[in-house]
């Protein structure tokens, strides 16, 4: 199954949990996208002792889950891209939403 996950949250618990169900259906052979948008994009500064966000994104990434960052969001927050979430646009949200058999938002 192709899953498309859409991440519009800063909340370190939501964004854990979103991470934690990418990772999980990696690991049972399903192909697996996240696009971050809206405060979303602020993943890198989420900090919390409980739901460890940089360890589950590290995760999703070591079992080739493709996270994309929405551009806008990101420029609207002077903030840029990286090599884990390349820039994408609202062609490449769309894209993921037609390829995929399901779409989640967190």
């Amino acid at each position: 199954m192709r899953l498309g996950i859409v991440v519009g949250t800063n909340e370190s618990e939501v964004v854990w949990n979103a991470l934690r169900l990418g990772v999980t259906a990696l690991k049972a052979n399903h192909d697996v996208n996240i696009f971050l948008i809206n405060k979303g994009v602020e993943i890198d500064e989420i900090k919390d002792e409980r739901y460890d966000v940089k360890e589950q994104a590290d995760l999703f990434i070591e079992n080739r889950g493709e996270m994309l960052v929405c551009g806008t969001c990101l420029k609207s927050r002077q903030k840029g891209g990286s090599s884990v979430c390349p820039i994408s646009t609202m062609k490449d949200l769309l894209k993921m939403i037609e390829e995929s058999d399901k779409i989640l938002t967190f």
